[in-house]
């Protein structure tokens, strides 16, 4: 495959994977993915910037080989993950003369995570820059974007960054070049729900860092490179900010059908009262689907049946990963019916208290079908919700 002239002497360098189904054996994907590495020709020096996934290691090295790279000075590590480190070994096989430029913690985990001899590692500072001879390589830590070990690269003479994981998706193509689309917002969505919505916060400060930062390209590591920086950075902006929108998500899993009858109750409620709802299905729906809609929720309303003595473990299992993905949601309640006894809702309750969401009532937890004086108690939620709502 030739290499792609992204400026002068920048080559993307990278892999579509459209067949992989999951990444990190848990996030679902609808498009496959691709891991970007970039490889920058200096007038004295040559670099790859991050590397590949292992399985497809012996592609990537035949496409190098095939593209005519004989040398290779510099292997610049953004982040120790596999996706982006696992070729290292074979790299500096290849290319013995080759010394691995990373941070300390990236070095720490290369070491432990792909076997990277200590003595083929050179460590930087933030902010530390490296001469390719005509071109000038500058890494800025970016800790807490995604992992504590996060750098990004920044070419100074052709004010492109390359960002890692940061500003990413999910996405194959043809053209590396990003074409500002709904698609592409979905799979930019998707992947920061799921990747980056933990580290909103740094998240936030990054993105304003790179705005003011005004650089004519964003290379990430996953998804297609934008010629348009401002349609990533102005979707970040608005999926970091301290405000929710207008919408209530309703996960839930019912047995037979009385805890569904709730939420259906509830959603119409609010829906004929100007609130967008999301009702999930947790044992048939898509937990991409659900993590894309907790950006942007005000509140969250857990819907459970009983297994045995306690809550359904696919509702467990709902509220532990809500509770990890730390969406910006302020409100909660939680509904349900059960059978002949039992907790109910003390584990999801636990489960989500890192959270800090304020509890809009008391559990409202139903024997068998919900009857009038339940119905009613699901207006006075509705209500609740609605009140809080109008702020």
């Amino acid at each position: 495959m030739k290499f792609q002239e992204i400026k002068k002497d920048i080559y993307y360098c990278g892999l579509n994977d459209p067949n992989r189904k999951f990444f990190d054996e848990l996030i679902p994907l609808e498009h496959g993915t691709s891991y970007n590495s970039y490889l920058v020709k200096g007038s004295e020096k040559t670099a790859i910037i991050d590397t590949m996934y292992p399985p497809l290691t012996q592609e990537y090295l035949k496409n190098l080989e095939e593209n005519g790279i004989t040398k290779v000075d510099y292997i610049i590590e953004n982040h120790g993950e596999q996706d982006h480190s696992g070729s290292i070994p074979a790299l500096l096989e290849k290319f013995p003369e080759a010394i691995v430029i990373t941070n300390d913690k990236v070095a720490e985990n290369i070491k432990n995570m792909v076997e990277v001899p200590e003595n083929k590692i050179r460590i930087i500072t933030n902010n530390e820059e490296l001469s390719l001879g005509n071109k000038t390589l500058q890494f800025i830590f970016a800790p807490g974007v995604h992992w504590p070990d996060t750098m990004f690269t920044y070419i100074k003479e052709d004010n492109v960054l390359c960002t890692c994981d940061f500003l990413g998706a999910h996405y194959v193509f043809d053209n590396v070049f990003a074409t500002p689309s709904k698609e592409l917002e979905h799979s930019a969505k998707r992947y920061y729900a799921e990747i980056m919505m933990p580290f909103r916060m740094m998240c936030k400060k990054y993105t304003q860092i790179v705005k003011d930062m005004n650089v004519d390209m964003i290379l990430p590591s996953h998804g297609p490179i934008h010629k348009e920086p401002s349609f990533i950075l102005d979707l970040y902006t608005k999926w970091t900010s301290d405000t929710p929108e207008n919408l209530v998500v309703m996960p839930y899993v019912s047995m037979y059908k009385s805890t569904s009858s709730m939420i259906d109750y509830l959603a119409e409620k609010l829906e004929t009262n100007g609130i967008k709802t999301f009702k999930y299905d947790i044992v048939n729906g898509d937990v991409g689907d659900l993590a894309m809609a907790l950006v942007d929720a005000s509140t969250i309303v857990f819907g459970a049946s009983m297994v045995l003595a306690g809550p359904h473990p696919a509702a467990v299992n709902i509220a532990y990963l809500a509770s990890i993905l730390r969406p910006k949601a302020k409100y909660a309640a939680l509904i349900g019916s059960y059978g002949w006894g039992g907790k109910l809702f003390d584990l999801i309750g636990q489960l989500l208290t890192p959270l800090k969401l304020e509890m809009l009532s008391e559990p409202l937890q139903v024997k068998g079908k919900p009857k009038a004086e339940d119905f009613a108690a699901l207006d006075k939620l509705a209500n609740t919700i609605i009140e809080k709502h109008k702020n």
